[in-house]
C-alpha cells in the first residue's frame, strides 16, 4: 500500500491535503485536512498493526506470525501505543512473567533463545551474568 506524503520533500514541514476529487463524477472538494494517525505510521509499525488485527490481539500468536520472540513484540506494541499518542499501560497481570522492565540485552538473549541460537542452559548463564553486573 503506497502512503500519502507527510513532510514537503523540499523543507521537511508538514503537508495537509486541501483537495480531494471523485474519479466517478468529477466532482471536487476544497479544504484542509490534517491525515489521521493511522496514516502518519511507518509501514513497520502498519504491518505490526495489521499482525496485531489478524491475532486478534494474542501477542504469542503475533511473535509466531513475524518470527520474533514474544518479548521483541510487545517491546514493539508498547512503542506503536506511544507512536499513537497513547501511554502504554502496565503489562497484563501473568504470574509465569517477571513484572520487572526488561533491558535490551536481556530481550536479545530471549530473542536468541527463541530462535534456537542459544541452548537454554547457555541463555539462563547470560542471564545471570547480567543480574549479576546490576548488583
Amino acid at each position: 500500500m503506497r502512503k500519502m506524503l507527510e513532510h514537503c520533500p523540499s523543507c521537511g514541514g508538514d503537508l495537509v491535503v486541501t483537495r480531494m476529487s471523485c474519479p466517478s463524477c468529477g466532482t471536487v472538494i476544497q479544504g484542509q485536512w490534517t491525515t489521521c494517525k493511522f496514516c502518519r505510521l511507518s509501514p513497520a509499525r502498519t504491518r505490526l498493526l495489521e499482525a496485531f488485527v489478524r491475532a486478534r490481539g494474542n501477542v504469542k500468536e503475533m511473535a509466531r506470525e513475524l518470527d520474533t520472540s514474544y518479548w521483541t513484540v510487545r517491546k514493539e506494541l508498547d512503542e506503536l501505543i506511544e507512536a499513537l499518542g497513547y501511554e502504554p499501560g502496565p503489562p497484563p497481570e501473568d504470574p509465569s512473567v517477571r513484572q520487572e522492565a526488561m533491558t535490551e540485552a536481556q530481550l536479545d538473549i530471549l530473542d536468541a533463545l527463541d530462535h534456537g541460537e542459544l541452548t537454554a542452559a547457555e541463555a539462563a548463564r547470560q542471564l545471570q551474568a547480567l543480574d549479576s553486573e546490576s548488583d
